[in-house]
């Protein structure tokens, strides 16, 4: 099984570029399939506002999911991801041309006793670059992967706190938000200046191509 942590230390990498990348909403499909978990326990995940919390409601009855309720879904989804989550479209075929020229890490937010379940879906989709797993803000964890390398290094991920954290501990990151799910991401806030906005994976992959174009400033 390929690489699969909760500590950067762990990943070895080669004098390349770096590519760090976000798994759900980015390279696997998320809110499309845990709409269809949550279906599956007589819930339903309304698209009122860019958040979990207050908008999965029970279809019975339309009452708002609580707190605890949200959390234990995630958890068993988590626990059952194989079964639902699949690749992003162009997302393994794009990291693979990528992967020619850079080194490519998967950084997902995720508590880390689910990563090995997800090491393993990944592995199965073809995409089996190393993963830390984490639910601590992730510009530490890109900083101390890059370690200040004199090499080119852009981040890709869907929510704007994410991308924020990098730029304030790697700022000369290529900051790229990339959504998968059209719905939602008509809900999301503007990631602020700085961040460049991918329609899909073929316009970050010109983003990406770029920005390893360009001097890197460490």
């Amino acid at each position: 099984m390929s690489v699969a942590s909760a500590d950067p230390a762990a990943i070895v990498l080669g004098d390349r570029p770096l590519i760090v990348c976000d798994v759900d909403e980015v390279v696997l499909e998320f809110l499309t399939p845990f709409s269809a978990y949550l279906g599956s326990r007589d819930h339903e995940l309304l698209p009122r506002s860019f958040r979990l919390n207050g908008n999965i409601v029970s279809r019975p009855d339309g009452i708002e999911a609580s707190r605890p309720q949200v959390a234990e879904f995630l958890e068993d989804f988590y626990d059952a991801q194989p079964d639902w989550q699949t690749p992003v479209a162009a997302a393994a075929d794009t990291l693979a041309r990528l992967s020619a020229a850079a080194d490519i890490v998967f950084l997902t937010a995720m508590p880390p006793r689910h990563q090995h379940i997800r090491r393993r879906l990944l592995d199965a989709s073809g995409m089996t670059y190393p993963m830390i797993a984490t639910e601590d803000a992730k510009g530490p964890a890109v900083s101390a992967l890059h370690a200040g390398r004199p090499l080119p290094l852009a981040f890709i991920d869907d929510i704007s706190a994410n991308l924020h954290s990098v730029r304030a501990h790697a700022p000369a990151a290529l900051l790229v938000n990339l959504m998968a799910n059209v719905t939602f991401r008509a809900l999301a806030p503007h990631p602020g200046d700085g961040v460049a906005i991918a329609r899909d994976w073929a316009h970050a992959e010109t983003l990406i191509g770029d920005h390893f174009r360009k001097p890197a400033r460490g």
